[in-house]
């Protein structure tokens, strides 16, 4: 674990590997460290933003010595996402991957996924997990408006659009389920760490 200094108020955590990136964030909002006032997970690090008045020096000593949980999620059951396989590029992916359509829905809805950090939009989880043989390059040509609940999939990630929103994701399905509600506390359904489930309705 190396701590960086980002500015005059934060510090960069460079973990070396997604579950410590994790597992470092937890603790952190679990616990948090006097003078710490919020905290940014990436893939592979964690940005821990502080008060001006705090002394960086002190904090960048004490990172390294918190005491981090064995599983970020302990022994929550991942959240199930409930898919209609019926996305546009469904038949391009098959064609891709040299797999048929009923494959690639096997193989995405059969792999429990872990979020591995949220950006680009409110609520939109970037989900690693994503079957090796399903990895495919995003669009050449973004589309202008991606509906809400939109499955995708893009190089070795998988995601669901949580609003609706211009995107180069490939598509594979749709979900009802909302990931992101301004009215819910908190207002996303993901996190970094949580696993995922991707579950085929039956009209897929």
């Amino acid at each position: 674990m190396r701590v960086l200094r980002a500015g005059d108020t934060a510090l960069l955590v460079e973990t070396g590997d997604l579950a410590t990136a994790h597992r470092l964030n937890a603790a952190l909002r679990d616990e948090p460290l006097p003078g710490v006032v919020d905290v940014v997970p990436g893939e592979q690090t964690v940005l821990v933003v502080a008060d001006p008045s705090a002394d960086l020096d002190r904090l960048a000593a004490r990172l390294p010595l918190l005491r981090l949980s064995a599983d970020a999620e302990g022994d929550a059951e991942p959240v199930e996402i409930p898919v209609t396989y019926d996305g546009a590029d469904l038949d391009e992916v098959a064609d891709l991957t040299g797999l048929s359509r009923g494959e690639v829905v096997r193989r995405h809805s059969a792999a429990t996924y872990t979020v591995a950090y949220l950006g680009f939009s409110p609520g939109f989880g970037y989900l690693t997990g994503l079957d090796p043989a399903l990895h495919v390059a995003r669009r050449e040509s973004p589309r202008t408006s991606v509906p809400a609940g939109s499955v995708a999939i893009a190089d070795r990630y998988a995601a669901v659009y949580p609003s609706r929103s211009p995107g180069g994701w490939r598509l594979l399905g749709r979900s009802g389920l909302r990931l992101w509600d301004a009215t819910r506390d908190p207002p996303s359904l993901l996190r970094p760490g949580t696993r995922v489930r991707f579950v085929p309705e039956a009209s897929s």
